[in-house]
């Protein structure tokens, strides 16, 4: 907290913003400036479904557009474009095929990887995900997904923020859940990335953008280390001092022409102050039962990390926590394809059924929609002695829990895995099909910026209605 010499300095300083803040607004144009502002908080506040004073609670609950089942969103990002073909696409005639010239070129590549049946839908799925195969009778597949770059950086962006273009950078989707829907704990963050992506698009990932700061998402590690919050036990003197910082920033907001950032650093301040005595016994997974532990293969070290996230994303999606996503990179195979994949899915199928376990056991599947995915596909063409290219015109992801039927595939590719053939979805597609099921209506969630209305699916997007249970 703050020594009684930075607290004076800070307000030194807020006054004299103050005092500048009021000179500089006794222009005509300023304060007609102000009014268009003003005009656009209302129409953002009516396009969120907020109540009059939201300004004043901007991450209270909301009511969705439309009532649906789901309520919360686990993502389990595989980073890096995992392999289809090698994991949860079969295709006969590629197999029948390997070593022959492909349509586009290139040698056609079969897989090393031995695909069976399971359940009573008789899914096909690789030998490389043994746990995941007891849950296909309750997974919903989408297997025409498409998208439109190659390049990792820009279609991980795009993957979570609808552009492709960092230059032009749009809130998370994240970010859009907790601006439509607000949040379901008040003492914790209602969005949540862990060990989020440092390669391809950082921080715009969960970024707010344009969107007000407290939208944005919190970002964790798989030990439960949160940036700039340190764990102890919270004092009547904290409380005095938050109270004074609050009351200049309050006093300053309520000055004509104070910065829109300004509510957000307000109520970032009132969430950390409550996440110091929340968050770390959340995030404390040593309290689980051994048996919990065991079942998701928890382990120290890198190897447990998937492990860790998983049960993490449980415990706060059981506290309340509105989006939470977890990131597994590594899976970018241009070489040592069969090496890294038995690696990959060897960290990643135990956890991720578990996660589904636990989720069913409790109730939470009920109200909770889980998501498992990469940015793209990969080619069903060699690429060197022992890897695989990126495909962007058709892969799969699928989905499991609230609002989705199961044992359900949507969309179809060609026979070697390479075109999205039926059920074509673009990334605005399953955009637009997420926020349905979360009972957003996406072409009704905008925010008024800059002259016009944005949205996360911009000027696109089809709701897949096929797939809802």
């Amino acid at each position: 907290m703050l020594d009684p010499q930075t607290e004076l300095n800070l307000h030194s300083r807020c006054l004299s913003r103050r005092q500048a803040l009021k000179a500089s607004s006794a222009g005509f144009g300023y304060l007609a400036l102000a009014g268009l502002l003003g005009q656009d908080a209302r129409r953002n506040r009516a396009a969120a479904n907020e109540p009059a004073d939201a300004a004043l609670r901007p991450l209270a609950p909301k009511s969705p557009h439309f009532a649906v089942k789901a309520k919360r969103i686990i993502f389990c990002f595989m980073e890096g474009a995992a392999s289809q073909l090698d994991t949860w696409e079969y295709k006969p005639q590629l197999q029948k095929d390997g070593g022959k010239v492909g349509p586009g070129g290139g040698l056609l590549t079969a897989s090393k990887f031995k695909f069976s049946q399971h359940g009573q839908t008789g899914t096909w799925v690789s030998e490389l995900f043994p746990h995941m195969t007891k849950h296909v009778d309750d997974l919903c597949f989408l297997r025409g997904l498409h998208t439109d770059t190659p390049a990792h950086p820009q279609a991980v962006i795009q993957l979570h923020t609808g552009t492709a273009l960092a230059s032009l950078t749009r809130p998370s989707m994240g970010a859009w859940l907790m601006y439509g829907l607000g949040s379901e704990n008040q003492d914790l963050p209602g969005y949540v990335t862990i060990n989020p992506s440092a390669n391809f698009g950082g921080a715009i990932n969960f970024g707010s953008a344009f969107l007000p700061a407290h939208f944005q998402g919190t970002r964790i590690n798989d030990v439960g280390f949160v940036p700039n919050l340190k764990p102890q036990t919270v004092t009547a003197l904290q409380r005095k001092q938050i109270d004074l910082i609050q009351s200049l920033n309050r006093d300053l907001a309520a000055t004509p022409g104070a910065p829109d950032q300004l509510e957000g650093v307000i109520q970032s301040f009132e969430l950390a102050f409550k996440m110091q005595g929340k968050v770390p016994e959340l995030l404390d997974i040593s309290k689980e039962p051994q048996s919990v532990l065991d079942a998701y293969g928890v382990k120290p070290g890198p190897a447990g990390s998937f492990a860790r996230q998983c049960l993490m994303a449980r415990r706060m999606s059981e506290a309340g926590v509105r989006f939470v996503e977890i990131c597994h990179p590594g899976w970018d195979q241009h070489n040592n394809l069969h090496r890294d994949l038995i690696k990959n899915s060897a960290a990643t199928d135990q956890p991720t059924a578990a996660l589904l376990d636990d989720l069913g056991q409790r109730g939470l599947l009920d109200d909770t929609l889980v998501l498992f995915g990469s940015e793209f596909g990969r080619m069903p063409t060699a690429q060197g002695p022992d890897g695989r290219d990126h495909n962007i015109t058709g892969y799969p992801m699928w989905l499991a829990g609230a609002g989705v039927k199961k044992g359900f595939s949507h969309g179809v590719t060609d026979e070697y895995g390479l075109h999205a053939v039926e059920g074509r979805m673009h990334t605005t597609d399953l955009h637009a099909t997420l926020l349905a099921l979360m009972g957003l209506d996406h072409e009704q969630l905008t925010y008024r910026y800059a002259g016009r209305d944005f949205r996360l699916t911009d000027v696109a997007g089809n709701v897949a209605r096929e797939i809802f249970a």
